[in-house]
């Protein structure tokens, strides 16, 4: 199998190489994989974001690893039906909000791990672990807020498990 792609999207008011983006970049680094980010700061809808990434998914039919913070992870998840996705990494992400398109996701990889926050006061935990369930989804529910910001060193620890999963197909 070629190495697969893997691809960051970043929040609603976030940028593209962020706090959480430059950690998970550097344990992808260590296991071989290069991250790339890509730029949605000129979109803010988010169905607007999910038709870019799925264009940039059809540039290559390289397998893709999706990773995504809140808006971001929506949009991972919404595009990932249509495209060869090996799994998806979710930090706290944005499902089942008002003005999003997409509420029934299908077509998912079976390699999905969400993280969530339980004192997260933008996107409910709620809502991942909706997600969660129906799709048998890994969630882990930490001690933190929607930036998940007291949580880097664990998110980096499950990503590199996420990673070694994902790539051995299990």
């Amino acid at each position: 199998m070629p190495t697969p792609r893997l691809i960051w999207c970043h929040g609603s008011l976030s940028q593209p190489w962020g706090t959480k983006s430059r950690h998970l970049a550097k344990v992808a680094e260590s296991v071989g994989l290069t991250m790339d980010a890509l730029d949605f700061q000129d979109l803010s809808a988010p169905d607007d974001r999910v038709t870019r990434l799925k264009a940039t998914l059809a540039e290559s039919d390289t397998p893709a690893i999706l990773c995504g913070s809140s808006m971001g992870g929506y949009v991972a998840s919404a595009a990932a039906k249509e495209s060869n996705i090996l799994g998806l990494f979710l930090l706290a992400p944005a499902f089942y909000l008002s003005g999003y398109a997409t509420h029934v996701f299908s077509g998912l990889p079976r390699t999905i791990s969400v993280i969530h926050g339980w004192n997260d006061d933008v996107v409910p935990v709620d809502n991942s672990i909706r997600f969660a369930g129906q799709h048998r989804a890994e969630l882990h529910v930490v001690p933190d807020g929607h930036r998940l910001s007291n949580s880097l060193d664990m998110i980096g620890r499950e990503f590199s498990r996420f990673l070694e999963l994902t790539q051995d197909g299990k």
